[in-house]
C-alpha cells in the first residue's frame, strides 16, 4: 500500500469513481471579470461552474438557450385565441340549427343575413390576425435562428 486507502466493497456506500478528478486549479478574477464569467454562466444553463469552466477550456460545444418571454406570452395568447375562435365555429354552426328550426324561412333569412355579416367581419379579423401574426414571425422568430 502506498497510502492510497483501498475501498473494501463489502463497507458499503457510494462506489468509487473510476476516472476521478484530482487535480485542482485556483484563479481569480476582477469584479468586471465575475460578471461576465457569471453571465456566460447563466446563459450556458449548466448546473455546475465547474462543469462550464471545463468545456470552455477544452472548447467543447457550447449551448445557449434564450427564452424570450414575449415570444412565450404571445404564443400562448395566440393559442388560447384560436381555442375561443373554434368554439364560435361550433356555436356557429348550432345557431344555423337552430334558426332554421324554430323560424319561419322569411324570418330565418333575415337573421342568417344579420349572422353573415357579422361572420365576414370576423373573416376580416381573422385575415388581419394572421398578417399580423406573420409580421411578427418575421421580426422576432426568424432572427433567433
Amino acid at each position: 500500500m502506498d497510502g492510497k486507502k483501498e475501498c473494501n466493497p463489502n463497507k458499503g456506500g457510494r462506489p468509487p469513481k473510476t476516472n476521478r478528478s484530482v487535480h485542482r486549479y485556483v484563479f481569480r478574477l476582477t469584479d468586471e471579470e465575475n460578471e461576465r464569467f457569471l453571465t456566460l454562466f447563466e446563459a450556458s444553463g449548466m448546473d455546475t461552474k465547474a462543469h462550464f469552466i471545463v468545456s470552455l477550456l477544452f472548447q467543447r460545444e457550447m449551448k445557449v438557450v434564450t427564452i424570450d418571454r414575449n415570444t412565450v406570452d404571445f404564443t400562448m395568447k395566440l393559442t388560447h385565441f384560436y381555442k375561443l375562435f373554434r368554439s364560435v365555429a361550433v356555436n356557429y354552426n348550432q345557431t344555423v340549427k337552430i334558426i332554421y328550426r324554430n323560424f319561419s324561412e322569411k324570418k330565418a333569412a333575415a337573421y342568417l343575413l344579420k349572422l353573415q355579416e357579422q361572420t365576414a367581419e370576423m373573416a376580416a379579423l381573422s385575415r388581419k390576425i394572421i398578417e399580423l401574426t406573420q409580421e411578427f414571425e418575421q421580426k422576432n422568430l426568424t432572427n433567433n435562428d
